[in-house]
C-alpha cells in the first residue's frame, strides 16, 4: 500500500476541527463532518456519504479531507 504524504492544509482543517469542536457538537452532534479551508463542508450520519458530498463540493480527493465524528455524549467502555 501507497502512503500518502498529507498536505500542510489538511492537518491544519483537523486542527480547526478540534478547536471548534464544542461549536461542532451543538451542530453536527452524532455526525461525520468534513472540513476544508477551516469550514464545514459536509455532514451527515453516513461517513461514505459525507465523504461523497465533500468530494463533489470541493473538487478534492476524499482521501485530502480530513472528516470526523463530532459524538454527541461522551462514550463509556466498561473493561
Amino acid at each position: 500500500m501507497e502512503k500518502i504524504k498529507m498536505p500542510k492544509a489538511f492537518w491544519e482543517d483537523m486542527k480547526w476541527g478540534e478547536e471548534h469542536y464544542s461549536e461542532l457538537v451543538k451542530k453536527y452532534r452524532d455526525q461525520w463532518v468534513a472540513i476544508v479551508n477551516k469550514k464545514v463542508v459536509a455532514a451527515g450520519k453516513s461517513l461514505r456519504n459525507t465523504e461523497i458530498e465533500a468530494e463533489r463540493k470541493t473538487n478534492k480527493n476524499k482521501e485530502l479531507i480530513p472528516v470526523i465524528f463530532v459524538e454527541g455524549a461522551p462514550s463509556i467502555l466498561r473493561c
